[in-house]
């Protein structure tokens, strides 16, 4: 099922508060790549066991609701987990889930296919005083329009259970345990959007504790999130680097060493790049026309719009609609 972006962006603009105003680079960073709902399963385990997930387009994540377990990536190094631990694997690593620590030649022989270990497991299984209780899935991402803020995230984010620590975090896992409990009126609802609310948290909370993720920096700094919050609450306005600084309150120079130094490309390149990924995202997900659609993201003309999408996607915009709606996602990444 397909979630426009502009219901994406209702459901998820109101949680952010730690930057000023009411354009969240974050929230749009997710809800370019985020595609429909996502998928979980709750598992009950005990005893000896073992489970492969290969490699995906999107992103995974685990949260372990009781007992323990280990979680060890392809070419990783073995990752305890305990209760009320979180850890999200935002490029789909393929990676290994076990009762014990494992190196890369026992999960070889131990594990079972993912999808075979979730037949023996379930909501419905057994309870056991000593065993393990998982809540497991994934996000579908669109990973043609990965925004940086995305693809810098680190193959593991290990979000450990800390007394004190990341309340928002804890406090999506209790509901999230509570709805999985027993199914109540409005689960439906409420179940996908808690799962949203859990990625939105974790990105949250890697952001809050890395010490060397670039966008971190960029959104900390005054001038450089000025002049981002510019482009992405107003991506139509006909932006200059001369309008921008003024919009930072600091020179030209100033904005573009600034700016250039922690998001890696200079702000018009920023912007130009980011008008074709909402373009993208409005060729997937609305029926808009091509004028329509140029008019919104900033572009003076169809034929405008075209000569830049395809200078990014290698293909025209209406292959990529065509693409789009005939598989889900598309088949072409930009260059």
């Amino acid at each position: 099922m397909r979630i426009q972006l502009k219901k994406i962006r209702a459901r998820l603009t109101p949680l952010y508060e730690r930057y000023p105003g009411r354009v969240d680079v974050v929230s749009d960073a997710i809800s370019a790549a985020h595609l429909g709902h996502p998928s979980f399963h709750r598992v009950r385990t005990s005893g000896s066991w073992c489970a492969r997930l290969d490699a995906y387009d999107g992103a995974g994540f685990h949260v372990v609701l009781k007992g323990a377990c280990w979680l060890l990536t392809d070419g990783g190094a073995p990752v305890s987990l305990g209760v009320g631990d979180a850890v999200l694997l935002p490029h789909g690593a393929g990676h290994v889930i076990a009762d014990a620590p494992l190196d890369a030649a026992a999960a070889a022989r131990r594990a079972v296919p993912f999808e075979q270990w979730l037949t023996r497991t379930g909501p419905r299984a057994r309870p056991d005083r000593g065993g393990t209780e998982l809540l497991c899935g994934t996000y579908r991402l669109d990973c043609s329009r990965m925004h940086p803020l995305m693809a810098e995230l680190p193959e593991v984010v290990h979000l450990p259970s800390r007394v004190g620590a990341h309340l928002e975090l804890r406090a999506a896992i209790d509901l999230l345990a509570g709805e999985l409990d027993q199914v109540r009126p409005g689960s439906c609802v409420a179940l996908p959007n808690l799962l949203d609310l859990l990625l939105v948290y974790m990105i949250r909370a890697w952001m809050s504790e890395t010490t060397t993720g670039a966008w971190p920096s960029a959104l900390g700094d005054p001038v450089t999130a000025a002049a981002l919050r510019a482009m992405h609450a107003r991506p139509a306005a006909p932006w200059s680097i001369e309008r921008l600084a003024a919009e930072a309150g600091v020179s030209r120079p100033t904005l573009a060493r600034r700016f250039t130094a922690l998001v890696g490309r200079p702000p018009m390149a920023y912007l130009t790049w980011w008008r074709v990924i909402l373009a993208a995202t409005l060729l997937r997900d609305t029926s808009e026309t091509l004028a329509a659609i140029a008019a919104r993201v900033g572009y003076g003309s169809p034929y405008a719009l075209s000569h830049a999408f395809q200078r990014e996607f290698g293909t025209t915009p209406g292959r990529y609609r065509q693409a789009t709606a005939r598989q889900g996602t598309p088949d072409a990444s930009p260059r």
